[in-house]
């Protein structure tokens, strides 16, 4: 490889939310990557900071042309300039589209377990989160079509939030169902925020499909958040881009980010985000290549050695979801157990919602030999868990 992603990099004591923990404990909770970003962004981010001056900043024409050609050259998507607006965040974003296309005490659906987050976007405003349950078959996530036709038909549902990717679970959704559910949303009038920030990390021989493309229906009812912050582990540099076909849909939006004053790029935001989707395509395809093993790894690890738990392989996204329905007190609790006995820190599967429970999150972004640790503080944790609960 031609990038080193065995490097240990240590985040301690950098203002990390990440690693903002005890000496003795290992972070694997939160959606953030332990390698360097890409060097091709340093080196941008490096010639900015030499000028020495960090003023207002506007979004140039390169940034809207990054975006774009990123999209057509990886995903087959064409996205008009005139579509694309910059945001700070897709968080920001979905919250401030949530307060745009709908109103107080209307329904927002979500397909759980998801994002823990999508609730604090929905709650936080107002509005009523419908949880639609997916269905657990064979080891994989599926959509139960009639059950969301169901939640759709309430006069009060008025949003979808659509994580495609599926975070936690790591489901790449189908063409024919995403547009399946693009015909469901059409007919009952609901509108589609599509949160496809994870849709760069996708293991070799996968290909993500972006909502917008799957129908005309599709496009015409939906807002797309998409970012390099995953992808190329930039959170911190607040950069985002939300875009939509539909012009009465764009300048609502673009009215919301605006007014909530989250339109605005800090003076690195597109510097970065230019560098990353303009040069930086051969490292993110050597880490695909690298986060895939570390998800093989993992799931073999513990599928073979860890009685009571069940690693779910899916394609997208760096995250493992793990079963742990086996352990004794169907897993409830095994999360708090594992950080205060082995200092092992996963996200408890409770937070994502209906049918998280019985489940944790394993970040996998991060070297190899953490990775070896990691395993083994989750083994260990498992044994005692199963000793400790059986006296």
């Amino acid at each position: 490889m031609k990038y080193d992603f065995d490097k240990v990099v240590d985040r301690r004591h950098t203002d990390c939310e990440k690693w903002n923990v005890k000496e003795n404990e290992l972070p694997m909770w939160v959606a953030d990557m332990d390698f360097e970003t890409a060097p091709e962004v340093i080196a941008a981010m490096e010639k900015r900071l030499k000028n020495g001056v960090f003023g207002y900043s506007y979004v140039p024409d390169a940034w809207y042309e990054a975006y774009a050609g990123w999209w057509e050259r990886r995903h087959h998507f064409k996205i008009e300039k005139d579509w694309l607006i910059f945001t700070t965040g897709v968080i920001p974003a979905i919250s401030s589209i949530v307060r745009k296309l709908t109103t107080p005490a209307e329904k927002v659906l979500i397909q759980t377990p998801v994002y823990n987050i999508f609730f604090n976007s929905v709650l936080n405003n107002g509005r009523v989160p419908l949880e639609s349950p997916l269905v657990l078959k064979d080891g994989r996530y599926e959509i139960d079509f009639e059950k969301l036709e169901e939640d759709l038909a309430d006069p009060q549902t008025s949003l979808m939030l659509l994580c495609n990717p599926q975070n936690p679970g790591g489901r790449i959704w189908t063409k024919e169902e995403l547009r399946r559910i693009a015909e469901l949303c059409g007919k009952y009038d609901v509108k589609v925020v599509a949160d496809e920030i994870h849709c760069d990390i996708v293991a070799p021989g996968y290909e993500y499909v972006p909502f917008a493309g799957v129908s005309d229906t599709a496009r015409e009812i939906s807002v797309s958040c998409i970012s390099t912050s995953k992808c190329f582990n930039v959170a911190g540099l607040q950069s985002a881009a939300v875009f939509a076909a539909n012009k009465k849909i764009r300048h609502m939006v673009w009215r919301g980010l605006n007014t909530d004053e989250a339109a605005e790029p800090n003076v690195f935001a597109c510097t970065a985000a230019i560098a990353a989707l303009k040069e930086g395509e051969e490292w993110l395809n050597e880490l695909n290549v690298y986060i895939d093993k570390n998800k093989h790894r993992a799931a073999a690890f513990i599928n073979e050695n860890i009685p009571g738990l069940k690693a779910m392989y899916e394609p997208a996204t760096y995250l493992l979801w793990i079963d742990i329905r086996e352990l004794p007190e169907n897993g409830r609790g095994f999360c708090p157990f594992l950080r205060e006995k082995t200092g092992l820190f996963l996200s408890e599967g409770a937070i994502y919602g209906k049918g998280g429970e019985g489940f944790v999150r394993m970040n996998l972004a991060c070297p190899a030999s953490v990775i070896e640790d990691g395993l083994s503080r989750l083994k260990k944790g498992a044994e005692l868990f199963r000793a400790e609960t059986a006296g």
